[in-house]
């Protein structure tokens, strides 16, 4: 019989996700930015005093400082709603019905099981139904849902999820290509490897749609 312990230690050493929905508590915005960094502050002199540090040093007194204002204003800033971007959308009067597909749109994420960085590369594409989006949003669409504790999977459904709903089509698609610190600095130490995960709407779950969405990309990975 496995322990909630293990169980728990499972499914992060695996990286398993659990949700397509980011796991946050309903007060998760009761208390201010102010409040949260002063609370984290606390929490990193606590966890650096554990571990032998002298936070008395110059090199360290301002550490638990610029931590938590890291946490809250920039590396997990997406979890906050009012921070979401728009995404103002055109009429699409050139009448472009074919892919528009946005390239090597750089990611960086923080792994929610180990909280180490995920860095890597998003490929999004869309066919317009008779709607456009600016190039612009969709690189901000990305870092939105990037900038949270994340999984890459649930990454990818949050990013197509977010675009479909803007474009009013179904047709979207996210390929990414990411390195986790959590496996390449800890366990395993594989510096070499990443991870590519995909999530494919409408008709980009056809073969030839979604081959052709590959080569645009360069990407010749089965699915």
């Amino acid at each position: 019989m496995i322990h909630n312990e293990e169980f728990q230690e499972e499914i992060g050493n695996n990286h398993i996700a659990t949700s397509a929905v980011t796991p946050l508590r309903k007060d998760a915005f009761d208390i201010s930015d102010d409040e949260k960094i002063e609370r984290i502050k606390k929490d990193v002199e606590s966890i650096l005093t554990t571990l032998g540090m002298d936070l008395t040093d110059d090199s360290l007194k301002g550490t638990p400082y610029r931590v938590a204002k890291m946490f809250v204003k920039e590396i997990f800033g997406g979890l906050h709603p009012n921070k979401k971007p728009s995404s103002s959308t055109f009429e699409n009067k050139y009448k472009y019905n074919e892919m528009l597909v946005e390239k090597n749109i750089v990611v960086y994420s923080t792994c929610e099981h180990h909280l180490l960085p995920i860095v890597g590369r998003a490929h999004v594409a869309y066919i317009s139904n008779g709607t456009v989006v600016g190039l612009s949003k969709m690189n901000r669409i990305v870092d939105y849902f990037a900038k949270r504790p994340q999984v890459q999977e649930r990454l990818n459904i949050q990013i197509v999820e977010e675009l479909q709903k803007v474009l009013g089509t179904e047709d979207v698609a996210c390929v990414i290509d990411a390195k986790h610190l959590c496996v390449n600095s800890r366990g395993i130490r594989d510096i070499e490897s990443s991870t590519v995960t995909a999530e494919f709407g409408g008709k980009f779950k056809e073969e030839k749609t979604r081959r052709e969405f590959l080569d645009y990309i360069k990407l010749d990975t089965q699915f």
